[in-house]
């Protein structure tokens, strides 16, 4: 091969035992330079995937075709590499592109592999996974009568997919329950609405950001806009809701940022080559002109979720509020191949715009809070007089007594329904009264 090379400038060596070498434009003069080449080739390496192919064929129980053998090795290549990385066959790639613009079929949970078993990163709002009860950090470790043990991401996933109305028995390991649950499943059409938003107080509004999709900007946009209308005057605050939110595309992220920072850095990426290092940063222009933000987040919170969530907190635009997030800091790259497959491959991590990496770490919140449950308390006799309670005593407003006593009724039943949800509007009001900006 060295004098072959010797004799042919500008060479370009493609599909050559699965390297591309390339060379420049002069010849190679001597054995040196030569050897240097061949030395990017992995001979030994090389000899032993032929004889272990070779093996297979000619002693494996059953004949297997070599496309068949070739694909679970390009599959096995890749899952080795870390637990985001894989091989996307046409129809796995056909999903992906389905999932990113919000409608696909299936369970409706975001997923990932550890130690062999499928870990669930979150279930998906108002899908059939949530309703049956998956919660974010279980780990499947059987599908139907089907171990997961052995099985790559992609086999799982589709095991998991299928026909709307088909069932599915997911044995569950959690870490809050002795014994490993059953959770049966019905499939059916995941649409997913990316934003969601409500007035929850008057001048406070909730956006519920699930996942990270190619129009979540826009949404993001209108939904403050309707927002503002309902509340007939500029928001007070904002609370940002990006618990359970497994991620998504990565510009999504940077465009729901963006929304709410006037300048500086929102996030950077850097890879071993240059095509993945990207910077993103800021324009001029805050949805909400500066009102204070709480962000919720906790352990199902990651990737695209964990960026905005660094963005805000770096640049002191936000409180965050919650749990530490999941801590995928890692960017995948689709890479389209010539047999309409394509290859997810983890090209490049990402960095907040103080230079931390949230890979295997996550984000700490400003201010954790505890897994509680709020009860609602019954009323006792010696809970104590009050002026209302004696005879003749004057009265109120009526709409003003009504309204007060509306009020209560609908923050105690937002404390019990979400008590995070419950203590951000609480620190949102309290930021308003420090910083005297409650109308």
């Amino acid at each position: 091969m060295s004098a072959l090379l010797r004799h042919v400038p500008g060479l370009l060596i493609g599909a050559m035992l699965g390297t591309l070498i390339a060379i420049g434009g002069s010849v190679l003069a001597n054995r040196e330079q030569a050897n240097d080449i061949t030395q990017v080739i992995p001979f030994k390496e090389l000899r032993a995937f032929t004889e272990v192919f070779h093996r297979i064929k000619s002693n494996y129980v059953e004949d297997v075709e070599d496309s068949v053998l070739l694909e679970n090795a390009i599959k096995g290549m890749l899952s080795g590499l870390d637990p985001h990385s894989n091989y996307l066959d046409s129809d796995a790639f056909m999903e992906l592109q389905t999932s990113t613009t919000g409608e696909f079929g299936g369970l409706g949970i975001e997923v990932g592999m550890e130690d062999g078993f499928v870990k669930v990163i979150a279930p998906i709002d108002d899908t059939p996974a949530q309703r049956a009860g998956v919660e974010a950090g279980d780990m499947i470790i059987r599908l139907d009568d089907t171990p997961v043990k052995g099985m790559t991401l992609m086999d799982a996933v589709k095991v998991m997919r299928g026909k709307p109305d088909t069932k599915i028995l997911l044995t569950i390991v959690r870490e809050t329950a002795d014994k490993p649950l059953k959770i049966e499943i019905t499939r059916d059409i995941i649409q997913v609405k990316s934003v969601k938003s409500r007035i929850l107080d008057k001048g406070y509004g909730y956006v519920r950001v699930s996942h990270f999709q190619a129009h979540t900007g826009e949404d993001l946009e209108k939904a403050i806009t309707e927002l503002k209308k309902e509340n007939k005057a500029q928001l007070d605050g904002l609370i940002l809701d990006l618990r359970n939110n497994p991620g998504g595309v990565l510009n999504a992220a940077v465009d729901v940022s963006d929304a709410f920072l006037n300048k500086g850095l929102i996030v950077y990426t850097e890879g071993r080559v240059e095509d993945s290092s990207f910077t993103f940063k800021a324009q001029l222009g805050d949805l909400i002109d500066g009102a204070p933000i709480v962000v919720l987040v906790n352990g199902g919170s990651a990737s695209a979720s964990e960026i905005v969530a660094g963005a805000l907190q770096d640049h002191k635009r936000a409180v965050i509020m919650g749990n530490k997030t999941f801590g995928k800091g890692s960017v995948q790259t689709i890479l389209p191949m010539n047999n309409n497959a394509a290859l997810k491959l983890t090209t490049a991590r990402y960095y907040t715009p103080a230079g931390r990496s949230i890979q295997a770490e996550g984000i700490n919140p400003d201010i954790e809070l505890s897994h509680v449950e709020i009860a609602k308390v019954k009323k006792t006799d010696d809970e104590g007089l009050k002026e209302a309670d004696l005879v003749g005593h004057l009265s109120n407003d009526k709409t003003d007594e009504q309204k007060a006593a509306d009020a209560k009724k609908e923050a105690e039943n937002l404390a019990a329904d979400d008590y995070a949800l419950h203590e951000a509007l609480n620190l949102l009001k309290g930021l308003n009264i420090i910083e005297g900006n409650r109308s």
